[in-house]
């Protein structure tokens, strides 16, 4: 009788656990097809991102944008400490009036030898001068000529310099190339940066697109501009419309993070599935989504089944 006990014990022990295996199994592997003309896969929302770096280096003394912050186009982000650029913006404009003033000068002299020339021209036609007196106004005047042209080439270059320091100091304040979210802030005020030192990382929300891997089953039925729909947990009612926009052109194994069905599938291909819009930014970089891919036209849509 106690043998009967425990083998009856250890049946139903056993059967317990093939059960919960068989429910598990059940639960994670199990692939419900969609109907022919669709495909659903999974993968994580990101987005086009922009670098922001400086031209120049500097030390930070206001910063003017964190993380989270939703930033426009040309909008200030950065401000490096402009004083020694300042000093250089002053001795260039010192430099420029100075050379004004030797172009003004040159100007006069060579206006005031030009019509000497000609006049003891006019008066050795009269016989009045020396044709020497008249040589030597003209020799006089061409070297006003050149010292005026020389004026003027040094008030070029000294513009010039004015207008590459006032550059230089633009440089100092650093705007958001594109509209975004900033993702990442690398640098805090009071660090000195490097010239072409990544600063921010910003995404445009606008320009989301949900990464996905294909199996290499079903790749032959993705083209470029095919209808997408993609689902996230936490609009699971309200799929966000999308256009396949990129498909990889080699195959590589199943990425880690992301979950599969089917574990005999191990070679899958990158799709990028570019969402038409994303209302109230609702979407952003990192989130889990699903995807159905209409690749028969007609076909009714249905969501993901995992």
């Amino acid at each position: 009788m106690h043998n009967l006990m425990k083998k009856i014990i250890t049946l139903t022990f056993m059967v317990t656990v093939v059960g919960v295996f068989i429910a598990v199994w059940w639960s994670f592997f199990r692939v419900t097809l969609l109907p022919k003309g669709l495909v659903q896969a999974n993968g994580r929302i990101e987005g086009d991102h922009y670098t922001v770096a400086g031209k120049i280096g500097g030390k930070i003394i206001e910063l003017k944008a964190r993380e989270g912050d939703e930033v426009k186009k040309g909008q200030i982000l950065v401000k490096l400490d402009d004083a020694q650029i300042n000093a250089k913006v002053l001795q260039a404009k010192q430099g420029l009036v100075a050379a004004d003033a030797l172009c003004r000068a040159a100007e006069v002299s060579e206006q005031q030898s030009k019509r000497d020339k000609v006049r003891l021209q006019n008066l050795q036609h009269k016989h009045s001068v020396s044709k020497q007196a008249a040589e030597r106004a003209t020799s006089a005047w061409e070297v006003d000529k050149d010292r005026l042209a020389a004026a003027h080439a040094q008030c070029g270059v000294s513009a010039a310099t004015l207008q590459e320091v006032l550059s230089l100091k633009d440089d100092l304040t650093i705007h958001a190339p594109a509209k975004g979210v900033i993702t990442t802030r690398i640098v805090d005020e009071g660090e000195v940066v490097a010239a072409g030192s990544p600063l921010f990382d910003i995404v445009d929300l606008d320009r989301l697109y949900l990464k996905v891997y294909v199996p290499e089953k079903q790749i032959g039925k993705i083209r470029l501009g095919l209808p997408a729909r993609i689902y996230s947990d936490a609009f699971p009612d309200a799929p966000f419309p999308a256009t396949v926009r990129y498909i990889a052109s080699r195959a590589e194994f199943t990425p880690k993070e992301v979950q599969t069905p089917d574990e005999r599938v191990k070679l899958v291909y990158a799709v990028k599935l570019y969402l038409t819009e994303n209302p109230d930014h609702r979407l952003t970089p990192g989130l889990p989504a699903d995807a159905v891919i209409q690749w028969k036209e007609g076909v009714e849509w249905e969501k993901p089944r995992w």
